[in-house]
């Protein structure tokens, strides 16, 4: 065991307390959105999604004490960097949203798209932060088989996600009369 497991199982611990948080937070957006009309879209992948991000979280605890990797600061401290980057940007994305951030496809009819903060960068932010502690994350404490694995199962995944939320963000909003008022 190294010096640095407990730090590193805390970061890890910490990482998975602010999916809690987001899950929280995104329950409650979901509740805002539904109750304005929106419709959610691409269920069926969500569980996949769910149970992927869980795997990455476990095989970054399990490789380094299975394998006996241990922390190298050359790798460790610039892939720590490359981590808090990517949750500023989701943060910022977070924040950008408001209350129509989620980690489900919930489109409110009416609402322009948002094209400020970092979406007047790119159409997709969120996702560029995920793909980068997904590859990072493990790698600060060499968890390297767990990087490669969650990004081959990743991308797939996101592809499936980027048509799905393209495609919901692209249908024309129903007639007014179909549309629930805002409470």
């Amino acid at each position: 065991m190294t010096s640095l497991s407990v730090p590193w199982t805390a970061l890890v611990l910490l990482v998975a307390a602010e999916r809690l948080c987001e899950l929280v937070i995104a329950r409650r957006n979901a509740a805002w959105s539904l109750a304005r009309g929106g419709t959610e879209y691409g269920r069926g992948h969500y569980p996949v999604m769910v149970a992927l991000h869980t795997g990455l979280l476990a095989g970054c605890l399990a490789e380094p004490a299975l394998a006996g990797r241990s922390f190298t600061p050359a790798l460790g401290w610039p892939m720590l960097a490359l981590v808090a980057a990517a949750n500023a940007v989701r943060y910022w994305c977070v924040l950008t949203l408001g209350p129509r951030w989620n980690t489900r496809v919930i489109v409110v009819p009416g609402l322009p798209l948002v094209a400020r903060g970092p979406y007047r960068l790119m159409r997709h932010p969120n996702y560029v932060a995920v793909v980068v502690e997904g590859a990072a994350l493990p790698l600060v404490h060499g968890a390297w088989i767990t990087a490669v694995c969650f990004t081959a199962l990743d991308v797939p995944l996101l592809a499936v996600r980027l048509r799905c939320e393209n495609a919901a963000l692209a249908r024309p909003a129903p007639p007014a009369a179909l549309v629930a008022p805002a409470r």
